[in-house]
């Protein structure tokens, strides 16, 4: 690993996190895969050595719960689902160059070869901890099949996760008031021997790890509260009969916790991939293994490449503190970076599967979507940490306006042109030096992207320079120089292709296959998912051949359509859960649905005011409020505030000012720039997904040198931002 900005001589290998085998995937779950699958491409339009991979998690207890269920082996219900998945990912143009399974042989050894290695080094010890014990059934309840009340924040919680709370890992033992998911009776706690990983002693390593980690800020700053609270050594073991065994003929009644072997199925996978095209095309221990570990515990390993994790929010731990530890302890090299991102929520809502209350993968193509219109939504609406909600109605809007409006406006009215008018192209002996600026600009502007590990940022590259060849051909007006000017004329819409081969090679990342057929029409040579970057810069050569449009316009009946058929569905499965819940105490599976907070409240549990303040603890705070203001103003004064929720989608610091911020603010209709003094009462990495209250029709001002466009409202001298309670969008007006 160099640390170089890419691309570098080392291979890379970009994984995104293994999705559990036991269940349909919805568009929430596609972001990580459209994402690691457009950063593998980026990496490889810059000439990067790449790998893309992963797998089907197909061990652990939801697989197993949900396989007994059915009345089938966990190993059966597993690969039904792996086989799905390896089937549903192509459709969405995530490509993987190796998508396995963590039940397979490879992976299997794999896992063992890397306890082994911790045996050999004296990091796996034995103890006696308390294991919740369904009495009933007189079975152990490992992970999920526990449920409890979380030992840190109180909320409810999984065996192994605070899901509901705070996200933190627990470990076997931790769950309070442990209660058994197979029968609902209260569960005991019993004495079981179990092997833990001494993560402990990684403590000096991780701390220098996440100095050197790069990828998105919650991957590279959550993990540090972990080690300042102190690192807690890890059980890696279960007592189960689905996983890979515990490699210890001593105690064949253990396996591996899942966590063990779902990381090490990175390696596995890879190691796959150099099987079947060969170490020349691609060496799995070149990428994965140290050539030799200093001294220093603070230090890297040297030798290995550029591993990049593309994962949820949600598993940041295990990807921040436990992988580094179990490939450091097993002689791999480490991380280079971690990308985690936001959930996707839809409607302003979370997602749940047992209200059937989202947009399935299949779904979304049964309606006659074409994938790669989503794949620009997933991976350009706001910044790859921060939550995106999805709705039709903002789904057009982006396609209508962005692809249709700007990029596939700006491709088909030059193509066009220039095939109605000129036999072929070149048109034009070179590109002029504006546009060949231009596409510098945005080769630049791609290039920072992918070393700012920035999928947005890939988008905007391309959605910029359309927007600036729209503005070149509006200016030009080339039909209007064709008879009396014609030299003028070719040289215009010589560089408009040129800007059209450029979006081509650029734009390959987020749409590749609406990418390729642009490259058919520019007629150039062989495929665009082939080319690096150099040929941007190359201008146009092939024979253009007529174009069609890239991007279908969504209209307004059709998503009203989608969003009746969808409360429909929704509806019908609230009744159904209604019922079961009245007939047998049942509401659903519940196994990874994201509910809101209107469906967990129970009001009972809230407490009137008056009934917990004690004026005397407030009367102190309000001796230095100021008096409220005899001015008044009238309602149509009122009327006139354009006061609306906003989203901050991007926070910076502006040169030369020590208190004000650049936010970039996302109002619904647009996306503003808004001068801020929040610079040394905010942290600024937290701001990006803020939801805020604008003055929207604040007239602008320029702020050392930045045009403000509107005010964020905030309250006292500590400037704590106004927002909101519950669910209002971007561009809700506050009334």
């Amino acid at each position: 690993m160099s640390h170089d900005d890419f691309p570098t001589d080392d291979p890379a290998v970009v994984t995104c996190g293994l999705p559990y085998a036991n269940g349909d995937l919805h568009i929430g779950h596609l972001r990580t895969y459209v994402g690691g699958d457009v950063y593998r491409r980026a990496l490889e339009r810059l000439g990067q050595e790449t790998a893309f991979v992963s797998g089907s998690d197909m061990h652990g207890t939801p697989v197993a719960v949900n396989a007994e269920q059915e009345g089938v082996s966990p190993e059966e219900f597993a690969l039904d689902w792996h086989e799905q998945y390896a089937a549903t990912f192509p459709k969405f143009n995530v490509e993987f160059d190796n998508y396995g399974h963590t039940h397979d042989e490879t992976n299997t050894e794999l896992t063992r070869e890397f306890v082994r290695s911790w045996i050999e080094e004296d990091l796996v010890y034995e103890k006696e901890i308390p294991v919740a014990w369904d009495t009933a059934e007189e079975i152990p309840l490992p992970d999920r099949y526990v449920e409890g009340t979380c030992p840190y924040c109180g909320e409810h919680a999984r065996g192994d996760e605070c899901d509901e709370g705070c996200g933190r890992h627990l470990e076997p033992g931790e769950i309070e008031s442990p209660v058994s998911a197979i029968t609902g009776n209260p569960a005991e706690y019993r004495d079981r021997t179990h092997k833990f990983l001494n993560v402990s002693e990684f403590a000096d390593y991780l701390s220098g790890f996440l100095d050197r980690l790069e990828g998105t800020a919650n991957a590279q700053n959550q993990p540090r509260e972990w080690i300042e609270d102190g690192l807690r050594d890890w059980c890696i073991t279960r007592d189960m009969d689905w996983g890979v065994d515990y490699p210890d003929d001593e105690r064949s009644d253990l396996v591996l916790y899942v966590w063990v072997d779902a990381p090490v199925e990175y390696v596995a996978s890879t190691k796959q991939y150099s099987d079947r095209v060969g170490a020349d095309v691609f060496d799995w221990e070149a990428a994965w293994k140290a050539t030799e570990t200093p001294d220093d515990p603070s230090e890297p390993a040297a030798g290995g490449g550029e591993l990049v994790h593309v994962i949820g929010r949600d598993i940041i731990q295990h990807h921040t503190i436990f992988w580094p530890a179990m490939l450091r302890g097993a002689g791999y090299a480490e991380p280079r970076a971690v990308m985690a991102s936001g959930f996707v929520t839809l409607g302003g809502k979370g997602f749940s599967t047992s209200r059937d209350r989202a947009v399935w993968a299949d779904e979304y193509l049964d309606e006659g979507f074409h994938p790669d219109p989503l794949r620009y939504y997933l991976a350009t609406n706001g910044g790859f940490q921060q939550d995106v909600d999805f709705s039709w109605e903002k789904f057009r809007d982006r396609v209508n306006t962005e692809l249709v409006g700007t990029v596939g406006n700006f491709l088909y009215r030059s193509l066009l042109f220039a095939h109605r008018n000129y036999d072929d192209a070149p048109i034009a002996d070179a590109t002029s030096d504006e546009v060949e600026e231009a596409i510098e600009e945005a080769i630049e502007a791609f290039e920072a992207a992918v070393n700012d590990y920035s999928v947005r940022a890939v988008g905007d590259a391309v959605t910029d320079l359309a927007r600036l060849g729209n503005e070149y051909i509006q200016r030009s007006e080339p039909w209007k120089l064709v008879d009396d000017e014609p030299d003028e004329a070719a040289q215009v819409i010589h560089d408009c292709v040129a800007i059209a081969k450029a979006i081509a090679v650029l734009f390959e990342p987020i749409a590749p296959e609406k990418t390729e057929r642009l490259w058919e029409q520019l007629g150039e040579d062989g495929s665009v998912h082939e080319v690096t970057v150099e040929a941007a810069r190359e201008g146009p050569a092939g024979d253009l051949a007529e174009p069609t449009e890239l991007f279908a316009q969504i209209e307004d009946e059709r998503v009203e359509a989608l969003n009746e058929k969808l409360e429909a569905r929704v509806a019908e499965a609230e009744a159904e859960g209604d019922h079961a819940e009245d007939g047998d105490g049942e509401s659903g599976d519940g196994e990874s649905d994201t509910t809101d907070e209107s469906d967990t409240t129970d009001e009972s549990d809230t407490t009137d005011e008056s009934d917990t303040t004690d004026e005397s603890d407030t009367t102190d705070d309000m001796t230095d409020i100021e008096p409220l203001s005899d001015d008044r103003i009238g309602f149509d004064d009122f009327q006139e505030l354009d006061i609306r929720i906003g989203r901050i989608e991007e926070a910076e610091g502006i040169e030369g000012a020590d208190d004000l911020l650049r936010l970039r603010v996302d109002l619904g209709a647009e996306t503003r720039t808004i001068v801020a003094g929040l610079k040394r009462l905010h942290d600024v990495d937290d701001l990006p997904g803020t939801k805020v209250v604008v003055l929207a029709n604040m007239e602008k001002a320029e702020l050392f040198g930045v045009e403000s466009n509107g005010m964020v409202l905030a309250a006292g001298e500590e400037a704590d931002l106004l927002t909101t309670y519950e669910d209002a969008g971007p561009g809700t007006k506050v009334k």
